[in-house]
């Protein structure tokens, strides 16, 4: 690591494996790392810069709290400045903001409109593919390659790991005194950033960690498979939530933003013949007729929003939920509110035929690892504690900023020329059991970073044999 270190500690055997590791593990995800710190920090002010970015559709010009107008108006007002089919509306939990409604064009595209929820003018529209925090949010999950991306960050989050634990052991001071704890005062050169690099890691490396591990929810395989166990056991969704309940074919992630432990159940089903045996039929004749795709406010036999919100306001739901409409005959109003909180997250599912309450969920009913799980998304996503919250996870992102950095510069200030100069591995090297089982833990517990593990120690493996016998 550095040229101040004695031959004892630089030149171990294990010392030098784990270093070589440790390189290798910075070699391949660095650039990723930055991206994925960058944009995480970005988006910890996903609200502050939306309203400075679009102030001039999310902010009212009076904001007066004076009374809102019904949501079935703000809808109408919406689609006749923008025709198209209602997906949603969102309510505001203030009076500094508009409604916005989410339609859906022609075309295909969904645009949100935003609309003033006392007044009922539309103050503009933006295509929801093209705001700002929407492509840093597709930027940092890597959601633009679909589930290739989810791949790469469940490797990349898992590469973190292994960072950060190897970092660790290569900071112990081992009987040195200079460079551990702050940088020294007559450091210079790559010694500066040595040390630099040691004590960013040293104080940011718990919340590195934290962000790493509870970044792995939104992953590809290891955060599929963890939610498919939690649900089959009932420890995310609530135990017997599905009782006497119909479910339909829509999975509870084509709503949009919901709680991590439901983004894989599906959608309950409303019941045409609960009300009126013939409500089937007519919304099938309502669609036939209009000659488009279903639209809940055009079934005369289903319950208008305005209803949706009354019965929703009666279980105190308020505001500061987005309400998305059915989007087939089968389709149930849903209520969704995340508010960044663990205990303010709430999703209710309500019949459009009988208006009747069929699902309530709340993060009180979640199961012990569920409510584990959606607290450090919460803390991640820096929600769950104000300020201070938000101030410690941007922290980790810069401190994550400056690794990437000042180990690049090491690597660069000590490198000949034309050479890529990984730390040297000498015959005999080999890796502690204790580091061995580490490893095989970490591949077992997160199979894509023990795929990706095997792979480098085999391409290690191979590049030793090449320089031996050339």
């Amino acid at each position: 690591m550095s040229d101040n270190l004695s031959p004892t500690v630089s030149g171990g055997g294990l010392y030098r494996r784990v270093w070589r590791w440790h390189f290798f593990a910075g070699l391949i995800c660095l650039p990723l790392i930055f991206s994925l710190a960058t944009t995480g920090a970005l988006y910890l002010f996903h609200r502050q810069i939306d309203d400075l970015v679009y102030a001039d559709l999310l902010l009212r010009s009076n904001a007066d709290p004076a009374p809102a107008l019904q949501s079935s108006v703000l809808i109408r007002n919406a689609l006749l400045a923008h025709p198209g089919r209602p997906k949603s509306i969102t309510l505001p939990d203030d009076p500094q903001h508009t409604a916005q409604v989410d339609v859906v064009s022609a075309g295909g595209v969904t645009l949100q409109v935003f609309v003033d929820p006392v007044t009922g003018v539309v103050a503009g529209a933006m295509d929801e593919s093209q705001r700002l925090m929407t492509t840093i949010k597709h930027l940092h999950s890597l959601a633009l390659v679909g589930d290739a991306g989810k791949a790469v960050i469940e490797i990349v989050a898992g590469w973190v790991v292994v960072l950060m634990l190897s970092g660790a052991y290569l900071w112990w001071p081992r009987g040195r005194r200079q460079g551990v704890l702050a940088i020294r005062d007559k450091a210079a050169g790559r010694v500066w950033w040595r040390d630099l690099h040691a004590v960013s890691g040293l104080y940011a490396g718990v919340v590195i960690l934290f962000l790493a591990l509870t970044g792995m929810p939104w992953s590809m395989f290891w955060g599929q498979q963890v939610n498919r166990l939690m649900s089959d056991h009932g420890l995310g969704v609530p135990d017997g939530m599905w009782r006497n309940v119909p479910k339909s074919t829509q999975p509870a992630a084509e709503l949009g933003a919901l709680p991590w432990n439901l983004e894989h159940q599906p959608v309950p089903a409303s019941d045409p013949t609960a009300a009126d045996p013939h409500a089937e039929h007519k919304a099938m004749a309502a669609k036939a007729s209009a000659g488009k795709q279903y639209s809940a406010p055009d079934n005369p036999a289903a319950v208008g929003v305005d209803q949706a919100v009354a019965t929703l306001r009666g279980i105190g739901l308020d505001a500061g939920y987005r309400l998305a409409l059915p989007r087939d005959e089968r389709g149930v109003y849903s209520a969704i509110r995340t508010p960044g909180q663990l205990d303010g997250q709430r999703v209710v599912h309500i019949d459009q035929y009988s208006g009747k309450v069929l699902m309530d969920i709340g993060a009180a009913r979640f199961g012990p690892l569920g409510r584990v799980t959606e607290w450090g998304v919460s803390v991640h996503q820096g929600g769950e504690y104000g300020w201070p919250n938000l101030l410690l996870m941007l922290a980790g992102c810069v401190a994550t900023m400056v690794l990437c950095v000042s180990g690049v510069v090491m690597w660069w200030r000590r490198r000949p020329s034309g050479r890529l100069a990984a730390p040297a591995r000498r015959d005999g090297d080999r890796l502690a059991r204790g580091v061995i089982a580490i490893a095989v833990c970490c591949g077992l517990f997160f199979p894509l970073l023990g795929a990706s593990m095997l792979a480098v120690w085999l391409i290690d493996s191979l590049l030793a044999l090449k320089t031996k016998y050339i």
